[in-house]
């Protein structure tokens, strides 16, 4: 791609993002929105593969709908109250519709069909934006609007992305599907604390995007699309092979790792709001995803491939890793101790 084309692309994300999170207007919010949908579509399909134009055109399609409901439930509220205000959402049938509509931008269950065809026919890179800087839009609204959302709605799409998210991920064999899964099954975990603690929420977020980053450069960086590529990697990078299980192991969750801070935070803030049996069944729900990390630092480390192999041994290398790699994989392995200080800065 040209690279004067993907400056403009560049900073018509950074620009749309912007409007949608400094903004006070539904119209503003909505114009963000489109800004950014507008922006990724030429990222998505720049290899001209039909798969990556299925991916951009599936994606259009859908935020496409979104945003119609976006502006839709606002314009019903301002019907309703007499507000444009972000704010000041407080009728309850565009409160649903909205709830709906984020969930769609998101990639939540049950709207999260089109994520995992957009993620596999989109690059790497590509992949790491929409699962992390394209979400943010919509989180910030999700957070701006979260005292008059409907708990009960948000709590049942949390279940259920969680279960979809961890079910469907067991059987993939493609690197960029499995963290499609993996974010859904995240985008629950955020979705069920957001009407409790919205500030949680959005710690979990910024901890998920760090860590779902560190994944994505490391993987581009070894050029591994799928599960038997990354039985080869060992040879070529064993030091960023076992720094990609540590981070994996990071995004399941598992204690002294960084992934573990914001679902044992979440689960205490369930526990005080009486919802116990919600955090159990959620916790459980996130064993499913362990299982499918597991299984790809299993293939990243632990295996050696079978001699019958079809893809060619690779060189070690001694290229150096990317500055970016180095410092998100660190941050994604050792915050834990430091979450006393997290938690008093949120």
């Amino acid at each position: 791609m040209n690279p004067q084309a993907k400056l403009v692309f560049i900073t018509s994300l950074l620009l749309g993002t912007t409007i949608t999170i400094s903004s006070n207007h539904w119209i503003m919010a909505w114009t963000g929105l489109e800004i950014n949908t507008l922006a990724i579509l030429p990222l998505i399909s720049k290899s001209h593969h039909p798969r990556a134009i299925e991916a951009a055109t599936k994606y259009f399609l859908v935020q496409a709908t979104a945003s119609t409901l976006i502006l839709f439930s606002s314009m019903t509220n301002a019907w309703h109250t007499g507000q444009w205000d972000i704010t000041q959402l407080t009728h309850p049938l565009p409160c649903l519709i909205l709830t709906a509509a984020l969930a769609m931008k998101l990639g939540l269950a049950p709207f999260h069909f089109w994520f995992p065809e957009v993620m596999q026919g989109s690059p790497l890179i590509t992949g790491l934006l929409l699962a992390t800087a394209m979400k943010l839009p919509p989180m910030t609204l999700l957070y701006m609007t979260s005292h008059s959302l409907n708990p009960t709605a948000l709590t049942t799409m949390a279940i259920l992305s969680a279960a979809v998210g961890g079910w469907m991920g067991l059987n993939q064999t493609q690197t960029r599907k499995i963290m499609a899964f993996s974010s859904i099954s995240h985008l629950g975990w955020m979705a069920i604390i957001v009407v409790y603690s919205p500030k949680l929420a959005l710690l979990n977020f910024y901890l998920y995007s760090m860590m779902t980053a560190a994944v994505f450069l490391t993987l581009n960086s070894m050029n591994t699309m799928k599960l038997s590529t990354l039985m080869t990697t060992w040879a070529k990078t064993p030091a960023l092979s076992a720094m990609l299980m540590l981070t994996l192991l990071s995004l399941a969750g598992l204690p002294p790792l960084t992934g573990f801070l914001p679902k044992w935070l979440i689960i205490q803030e369930l526990t005080k709001q009486d919802m116990a049996l919600v955090a159990t069944i959620i916790s459980l729900l996130s064993l499913l995803g362990l299982f499918f990390y597991l299984r790809l630092a299993y293939c990243a480390t632990i295996t050696l491939p079978p001699h019958t192999t079809n893809h060619m041994k690779l060189w070690h290398t001694n290229k150096p890793v990317s500055t970016w790699t180095a410092i998100l994989t660190t941050m994604s392995v050792m915050l834990l101790p430091i979450s006393p200080m997290i938690t008093a800065i949120v």
